[in-house]
């Protein structure tokens, strides 16, 4: 999920992609934004937090058969959380409509970068110019509508399509980004029912103040439509809100919702950007790189 340039106290509360603008916790599904007055470019040749990240992402059969292995095991629980009219996966603070959601047609939440379409060439572009994600280079890489499907998701969103079940592709990529963002979805093959299927960062909401760039606002407005099956994502805040962008905070949501994952919530690997990230440095984005590296390398959990 990649985030538009936001607050550092709207960062605080959700960091939630695709940086690519992912959650409302940090940039959209690339990496969180960062002003350029802040950030000293190194030379390409200096050492990059990402190098090994993008890599793995890109080169790794690891990363493919993992996320392989998650959307096969997803289709393997589409029936029975077609049959069960009590399944949601939303949680209950956010169903508008307690009494009337399970008559509602089945559909399925997935977040965009990370989770559906692979940035990672626009990360590695960021790794060879020793640059950090910007809006004007990451919209031009949208443009582009070059991004490859994550492995296993088309079969996952045609298997889910074939038995009636409408994909939604809840996202922070910026509404202006809808029509390159659909057609990039369907180069690659992937259902799109029409162009109400992007909710995209600024989706109006009646009734919802949407804060930053949290997905709150979106899922229950997905939520008033349709009995949400699954939701897939690469950040905590594409399935429930970050009220805190701290580690004891997000701990205390896995702690709570941990035994949704892996039948109702789908969970795919990003090691490249996320919410984890600024929470290592305390959200603030406005510090020089080298300070936010220095943070990082503080919160390294050495062997004793």
């Amino acid at each position: 999920m990649r985030p538009l340039l936001l607050t550092l106290s709207l960062l605080a509360i959700g960091l939630s992609a695709c940086r690519p603008t992912p959650e409302a916790t940090t940039a959209p599904s690339a990496a969180a934004p960062v002003p350029a007055e802040h950030a000293a470019r190194p030379a390409a040749t200096d050492a990059d937090d990402n190098l090994n990240a993008v890599l793995w992402v890109q080169r790794s059969v690891e990363y493919r058969a993992t996320a392989l292995s998650l959307f096969r095991a997803a289709a393997d629980h589409l029936d029975a959380a077609l049959a069960e009219k009590n399944w949601d996966a939303l949680v209950p603070d956010e169903r508008d409509n307690p009494q009337a959601w399970a008559s509602l047609p089945p559909a399925v939440i997935m977040d965009i970068d990370e989770t559906v379409l692979d940035n990672s060439p626009y990360q590695a572009r960021l790794v060879r110019d020793g640059g950090e994600y910007d809006e004007a280079t990451w919209a031009a890489w949208v443009a582009e509508k070059k991004a490859e499907p994550v492995p296993g998701v088309v079969d996952f969103a045609r298997a889910a399509t074939e038995k009636g079940v409408t994909i939604l592709y809840l996202s922070n990529r910026a509404q202006h980004l809808n029509e390159a963002t659909l057609a990039n979805l369907r180069a690659v093959g992937l259902p799109v029912k029409d162009d109400s299927v992007f909710l995209g960062l600024g989706t109006h909401v009646e009734g919802c103040e949407q804060h930053g760039s949290e997905k709150l606002c979106r899922r229950r407005l997905a939520g008033r439509d349709y009995r949400v099956l699954m939701q897939f994502g690469d950040q905590l805040g594409d399935f429930v809100q970050v009220m805190a962008n701290t580690d004891e905070a997000r701990n205390g949501l896995l702690d709570e919702y941990g035994d949704w994952f892996g039948e109702r919530w789908w969970m795919l690997p990003n090691p490249t950007y996320g919410g984890w990230e600024p929470a290592l440095f305390n959200n603030a984005w406005d510090q020089p790189r080298e300070q936010r590296r220095a943070a990082k390398r503080e919160a390294l959990q050495l062997a004793q």
